[in-house]
């Protein structure tokens, strides 16, 4: 499988402060390989993190996302290849690393018997908080993740959304430079998802965000880059609007819902000149019409003309745009060859602009 960039280098991080003052990176990762036995989960991942990026990190099930954070995180040797983190690497100095890191993995591993604020204590401790700092740093964890109300209840007692935050707080307990957050919104209600989503927001000022979530418009929300990697390597990384920009290369696309003679109007619709297809589903007296125009003609105003000449009633017309999702779905469904067409810049360290 070949590997698509599509980043400017300012936006792959080499810019000059970067170059020139190498601490603007906090993660570099070079030429990663991991082995389960014969089968390479991972191969010749490389990538960098600026300091206070949320970066999104994506990919389907089995892609190797959670192979590269549990290297990132030390809990995983790599088998070939180099990871640094804060100045330290992976493999020579484990323990400066992880006091680098706050790390929410999917699955929390809690104390059940514990209580929340007993619990972010002794994780205090372990991460060796300052002892005079400590009670600082709980009030900061338990109002900002939204569990100071159930500080005194057993963990093993807690709902599920309850349990996500209180691993949240744990991961920030140590105010660490890092956090790899593991679809860190898994089992929260709508109105907690929004009050995370801010807080990463906020928090992407203080920390460098590593986020792998499925929720893709959270990714489109929350991150300024996007990295997508799917069977074991990178295969796009850039910013979420220029992603969608790259492959938004056909024409423009238009959704109508109209009252009328929907297969009459369908085929005067398709026999447009700018026109270069037509889908058309009925529902009772509504038709609805997606309309792809031919690359570089815009013909919405031709197409409504069309419409109304021929009988129909327009209730409904708007512009189909692309999203994150879209885009995922293509470059992860794709071939090389594909990928290449859709992408259209090959290969590490290639331009974009």
């Amino acid at each position: 499988m070949e590997t698509w960039y599509i980043l400017s280098k300012r936006e792959r991080g080499f810019s000059a402060c970067s170059l020139c003052k190498r601490s603007c990176v906090l993660i570099r990762v070079k030429n990663l390989t991991k082995y389960y036995g014969t089968h390479a989960a991972i191969k010749d991942v490389s990538f960098e993190v600026n300091k206070g990026e949320i970066l999104g990190f994506l990919g389907p099930n089995a892609a190797g996302k959670t192979t590269t954070m549990r290297i990132l995180t030390c809990f995983l040797p790599a088998t070939f290849g180099e990871v640094n983190v804060a100045g330290y690497d992976t493999f020579s100095q484990p323990l400066q690393v992880r006091r680098m890191i706050g790390y929410l993995p999917e699955n929390v591993p809690l104390y059940q018997d514990m209580r929340v604020e007993e619990y972010l204590s002794y994780r205090a401790r372990l991460k060796e908080v300052p002892r005079g700092t400590i009670r600082k740093r709980l009030s900061y964890v338990l109002e900002r993740c939204g569990v100071g109300n159930v500080k005194g209840r057993i963990i093993g007692q807690l709902s599920k959304g309850y349990r996500q935050r209180v691993g949240l707080a744990g991961a920030l307990i140590s105010d660490p430079p890092l956090l790899i957050l593991d679809e860190p919104t898994i089992g929260l209600d709508p109105n907690h998802i929004r009050q995370v989503r801010s807080l990463i927001r906020e928090l992407g000022g203080e920390h460098t965000i590593l986020l792998s979530t499925h929720i893709l418009p959270e990714v489109e929300m929350v991150c300024g880059r996007v990295i997508i990697i799917d069977r074991g390597k990178i295969v796009a990384m850039d910013t979420p609007s220029r992603l969608v920009e790259r492959l938004e290369k056909g024409g423009v696309t238009i959704s109508l819902a109209v009252r009328g003679q929907g297969k009459a109007i369908c085929e005067k619709v398709k026999s447009l000149p700018g026109v270069a297809r037509v889908g058309w589903q009925e529902k009772g007296e509504i038709s609805h019409y997606s309309v792809e125009m031919i690359p570089g003609k815009d013909e919405r105003e031709e197409v409504s003309r069309t419409i109304t000449e021929n009988g129909g009633i327009i209730r409904e017309m708007k512009t189909e745009e692309m999203s994150l999702e879209d885009v995922f779905v293509q470059i992860t469904t794709s071939d090389s060859e594909n990928r290449e067409q859709k992408i259209g810049v090959r290969g590490q360290g290639t331009k974009s602009d």
